[in-house]
C-alpha cells in the first residue's frame, strides 16, 4: 500500500506515471523509473510523484538517485505524509530518528481506515487483542473501572475491552479510524478522542488499566508514553502492550516495513526506570507480513511495589 495516493495535477503526468506503475508491476524498475521522472518534469512540484520515483529507483538498485527523489519529496512537504524520512534512514542517507513523523503514521492510517480490519484480522492473521486479553485477565481477574485503549484504531482491541470494563476511552492519531470505531454497532467506547501518542498527555481520572496493542511499532523510542502511562495508572493499574521483536542488540530499530521493533532488555529497563515492572511476557506471533510471521512480545506490567509482593518470577 503506498502512503499517499494523489494526481499530478496535470493530465500527461498522471498518464506517464501509470504506464510507470505498469512497467514496475511487470519487474520494470528501470524503465518505470525513467518513465516517471519524465513524468515529473511536466508536474516537478509533485511530491507524492518524487516519492514514488525514489521507490521505483530502489527497486532498480540505484540507492543514490533514490535518495535524491526522496530528499525532493521531503524538501516539497516537510510535514513528510509520505514518509521519505524514514526512506532516507532505511538507506543510510539521513540519521536514525528516535520516532516516525507523526504527519506520516497519521495519513497512513487515514489512508488505511476503510480496509484495516479486513485487512489485518482476514489476510495477515492477526490475534493479538485476544492474546492481550488473556493476558489481562490471568494478571487480574475480575474488573477495571476506567480503562485507556491507546491507539484504538477501529476498536478491535475495545471490543475485547469492553466486557471488562466499566468505562472505556480510546485515542488514535487518525480521524479515519476513529470514524470507523464510533460507526462501531455497539458502542464500544465511552468517549473517543484524537491524539497523537509522541506527546500524549492525559488530565482525566487515574486509570486501572491502560492497553497499547500493536502501537509502539509507530512510536520508536518509548521513554516518553512510558512515562506518561505510568503518571496515568492507579494504584494496583496495569499497562498491556506488544513490541515487534528485535533480532540482534540494540534498544529499537527502524525496519524495512517502516515499523520499529524493540528489545525485552530495552522495555524492561524503560519500564523500570518509570517504576513498573514486567508481571507476564510471552512471546508470540502478532501478524503476517508477505506470508512471513512476525514474531512480537505480548507484556502486562505493573507497579515495581505490586509485583514484589507476588514474588512475580518475571522481574528478574
Amino acid at each position: 500500500m503506498k502512503p499517499l495516493q494523489a494526481s499530478s495535477g496535470d493530465l500527461n503526468a498522471d498518464r506517464r506515471a501509470d504506464f510507470a506503475e505498469m512497467l514496475l508491476a511487470s519487474g520494470e524498475p528501470a524503465q518505470a523509473a525513467e518513465l516517471l521522472l519524465g513524468a515529473l518534469e511536466l508536474a516537478p512540484q509533485w511530491a507524492a510523484g518524487w516519492f514514488r520515483l525514489g521507490e521505483m529507483q530502489e527497486a532498480a538498485g540505484l540507492p543514490g538517485e533514490a535518495a535524491q527523489a526522496w530528499a525532493m519529496a521531503l524538501k516539497l512537504e516537510p510535514a513528510d505524509r509520505l514518509g521519505a524520512a524514514l526512506k532516507l534512514q532505511l538507506i543510510g542517507k539521513a540519521p536514525a530518528a528516535a520516532a516516525p513523523p507523526s504527519a506520516f503514521v497519521e495519513t497512513l492510517f487515514d489512508h488505511y481506515a476503510d480496509s484495516f480490519e479486513d485487512s489485518l484480522v482476514q489476510k495477515l492473521g492477526y490475534g493479538l487483542p485476544d492474546f492481550l486479553e488473556g493476558a489481562i485477565r490471568k494478571a487480574r481477574p475480575g474488573r477495571f473501572r476506567l480503562a485507556l485503549d491507546l491507539g484504538c484504531g477501529t476498536g478491535l482491541m475495545g471490543e475485547r475491552l469492553r466486557p471488562l470494563v466499566d468505562r472505556l476511552e480510546g485515542y488514535d492519531i487518525s480521524a479515519g479510524m476513529l470514524n470507523k470505531a464510533k460507526a462501531k454497532a455497539k458502542g464500544i467506547y465511552d468517549r473517543l478522542a484524537k491524539a497523537d501518542l509522541q506527546h500524549f498527555s492525559y488530565t482525566g481520572a487515574k486509570a486501572d488499566l491502560v492497553v497499547a496493542a500493536d502501537v509502539f511499532i509507530y512510536l520508536g523510542a518509548l521513554e516518553r508514553i512510558v512515562g506518561a502511562v505510568a503518571n496515568i495508572l492507579a494504584d494496583g493499574g496495569l499497562f498491556a502492550f506488544s513490541l515487534e521483536a528485535l533480532a540482534g542488540g540494540g534498544d529499537f530499530a527502524l525496519l524495512p516495513s517502516r515499523r520499529y521493533a524493540h528489545s525485552e532488555a530495552y522495555a524492561r529497563r524503560v519500564l523500570c526506570a518509570n517504576g513498573l515492572a514486567v508481571l507476564s511476557l510471552e512471546s508470540m506471533v502478532i501478524r503476517h507480513d508477505r506470508h512471513d510471521p512476525v514474531e512480537g512480545l505480548a507484556i502486562v506490567a505493573g507497579a515495581l511495589a505490586a509485583a514484589a509482593e507476588v514474588g512475580n518470577p518475571a522481574m528478574a
